[in-house]
Parts: C-alpha cells; sequence; structure tokens
C-alpha cells in the first residue's frame, strides 16, 4: 500500500510535472508544466488516502466495476475523473497505469511539424 509522498513522488516521475499546493498543504495537485493542467490531486478525507486521476469516460466505468476503491470523481466532473481510495486493493501497476493514464490525457499535444 503506497503512502502520500510514495505516489506524489511516483506521479513526479512524468517528464515536466510538478508539485502544487493551491488549496493548502491537505492536497498536493500534480500539474504539466507545459501548460499548467492538472493529472492528480492527492488528499486525505476520514484519514483515508486518496486521488483523483482523470480518465477517458469508458474507461473510468469499467474501472468502477472492477474495483471498489474506483468511484466517479470526489467534488469533480463524474465522467472525467475518478476517485481512487488508496488501501491497497488495486495492485501498484494498475494504479501506476491509472497515473499514466492521466498524464497522457492532460499533457501538451505534440505540435506537427509541416
Amino acid at each position: 500500500m503506497l503512502n502520500r509522498n510514495e505516489i506524489i513522488s511516483h506521479c513526479l516521475t512524468y517528464k515536466d510535472a510538478y508539485e502544487d499546493y493551491p488549496f493548502g498543504e491537505e492536497m498536493a495537485v500534480i500539474r504539466h508544466s507545459g501548460n499548467k493542467k492538472t493529472f492528480a490531486f492527492i488528499y486525505e478525507r476520514g484519514g483515508k488516502l486518496f486521488i483523483n486521476l482523470k480518465c477517458e469516460p469508458l474507461r473510468a466505468d469499467f474501472l468502477r466495476q472492477v474495483y471498489t476503491a474506483v468511484t466517479p470523481g470526489f467534488h469533480m466532473n463524474k465522467t472525467h475523473w475518478n476517485t481512487v481510495a488508496l488501501d491497497g486493493s488495486i495492485p501498484d501497476e494498475e494504479l501506476f497505469s491509472m497515473v499514466k493514464h492521466s498524464y497522457e490525457l492532460i499533457k501538451p499535444k505534440d505540435k506537427k511539424i509541416k
């Protein structure tokens, strides 16, 4: 089971990712420096650790059906965001795949060279 520092550290391994605290120290917001878009919100609620991740709608629905720890985004657009309880019930590899998917959805698009 990952702790807060471990999941933040993992998120920061992505190119141009940085940590921000616009809502105070309680919530780590992980953004891409190229466009300032957020791909992860990491916070505690009720003594439990959570991460909100952007997700393509069909995949979001699938993950919610497969894992009880994945629910529609808390205080987020329920179609495009999932909240994942970091309770150890989801294998780290699957969690890291969810983080990567979120990052891929928000990273700046490569400009085509003509």
